[in-house]
């Protein structure tokens, strides 16, 4: 009392693995889908034989019951492996429901995915998945969000059942899911009859693919974002040449690069200028506020202007309104360049200027600053009104500053000391986060990213790090 459930691969002789045919031969009864008997006939001469139609397999299963339960050896025959969309399933869930004691054990075969991934180079290089787009016993809104989270996810997809003579629309409705996150590039493999004298194979692309290319008896293979197509072939990289690559950037670097990369393919910079790009990037990778590229203003040539006088021979001094800023500006380079970076908040004669004058100890800091260096880079990351503070000193000519980095958040008067800036002081060499955005840590980054706009072609940041 037992009954075998066989998988006997695509249809290739070949391709009947020597456990199946040893199954085959111990069966005394062989139940199949009708034609698939003829790519086993040379393994069931003699034997008793059930065979049925499509959609029968409720049918089938039963009938392999009712034989084992007479003393014989039966074996159930899918296509590919039993597993995989085939009768394993089915013969188990009877089992359950019957409480049978008949023995079944299922015998793997090689899947019609795995032969056309063969055939088709390396496409199931890294993590993939199956769907069925059969609608017959799976809702057709399920098959939908499956597809969905597969394209979301970046997987390897492998599509069965792709059209059928009354199900003409649903690949349609797959490639446009498909398209709302996959390159239109993004190579498919297209393998008609894989496995059986009708073979055929072809690599497109998502945005070539069409119904009247596939049938029920096709299957596509949908790259992820990594696949690329090759002599009519698919790679997709499992990673081992990135794992090789040597290497002297530091882990912090290492991490950076992989953060500019992810937000390179997720913001659209079209149009914006090298300078806007290097400076949004360096906001975003340490704000993760994608919203910031819209916010970046950059007047009179500020970065590389800026960049050329840190690394000349006299550098101008930094001042930062908080000492928070003085934290985040890289170390490292600060040191390599003698670059002098102060913040006056804490200065004694400070808090005596702000009682005196009846002022936040930020414009006082200010003030003190404009003393002593008249012609610094001013960075701005916490106060509004120390900002003001300097446009009003340019203004009346008492601060010339190089340049300014204009990043104070908040709410109130944030966005007017922005905008007093930008038209109280245009010829000033300026970085301005537009609005009520900003802070210390944005404001720190601008200048990490004038320091290292020589990387910015190479788009390889991070050095010191």
């Amino acid at each position: 009392m037992k009954i075998y459930s066989i998988g006997i691969g695509p249809g290739n002789k070949d391709l009947i693995t020597a456990q199946a045919q040893q199954a085959l031969q111990e069966s005394q009864v062989i139940v199949a889908y009708t034609p698939y008997l003829d790519y086993i006939e040379d393994f069931i001469q003699e034997k008793e034989i059930i065979s049925t139609g499509m959609k029968k397999e409720r049918e089938r299963a039963s009938q392999a019951f009712v034989e084992a339960q007479k003393g014989k050896v039966v074996a159930v025959v899918s296509s590919g492996d039993s597993g995989v969309y085939g009768m394993a399933p089915l013969l188990w869930e009877m089992k359950q429901e019957l409480n049978s004691a008949i023995e079944i054990e299922v015998i793997p075969g090689i899947s019609a995915v795995f032969d056309a991934a063969a055939k088709l180079g390396a496409p199931l290089g890294h993590d993939f998945c199956t769907i069925s787009l059969s609608d017959l016993l799976t809702p057709w809104a399920l098959i939908e969000k499956r597809i969905v989270a597969a394209a979301q996810g970046d997987f390897v997809t492998a599509i069965y059942n792709p059209v059928s003579k009354g199900r003409f629309w649903q690949l349609m409705r797959l490639k446009e899911l498909f398209l709302e996150s996959r390159n239109p590039e993004t190579p498919v493999g297209i393998a008609r009859q894989t496995g059986r004298k009708e073979e055929e194979l072809r690599v497109i692309t998502l945005k070539e693919l069409q119904s009247d290319m596939a049938d029920m008896f096709t299957l596509l293979i949908i790259g992820n974002s990594q696949t690329r197509s090759f002599n009519n072939k698919m790679i997709t990289p499992r990673g081992y040449y990135n794992q090789s690559k040597e290497t002297t950037d530091s882990p912090g670097r290492q991490i950076m690069n992989e953060s500019f990369r992810t937000i390179l393919k997720e913001v659209d910079f079209a149009g914006k200028s090298l300078a806007h790009k290097w400076v949004a990037l360096h906001a975003i990778h340490t704000t993760a506020d994608f919203s910031l590229n819209q916010s970046v203003e950059i007047t009179n040539n500020a970065v590389p202007y800026l960049h050329e006088l840190l690394y000349s021979e006299t550098p101008p001094v930094i001042i930062t309104d908080v000492s928070m800023v003085t934290r985040g500006i890289r170390k490292n380079t600060v040191e390599k360049l003698g670059l002098v970076v102060k913040c006056y908040l804490d200065d004694e004669r400070v808090a005596a200027m702000a009682k005196e004058k009846k002022i936040t100890r930020t414009q006082a800091g200010i003030r003190m600053a404009v003393e002593e260096h008249p012609n610094a880079i001013y960075v701005f990351g916490n106060a509004p009104t120390a900002l003001i503070e300097l446009v009003s000193l340019i203004r009346k000519g008492k601060a010339a500053p190089e340049g300014v980095i204009a990043a104070p958040v908040g709410f109130v008067n944030v966005k007017e000391s922005k905008w007093q800036l930008k038209y109280g002081c245009p010829s000033i060499p300026s970085v301005i986060i537009e609005g009520r955005k900003g802070g210390s840590n944005v404001a720190a980054t601008i200048i990490n990213a004038i320091l290292s706009w020589d990387e910015a072609e190479a788009m390889h940041p991070g050095e010191g790090l």
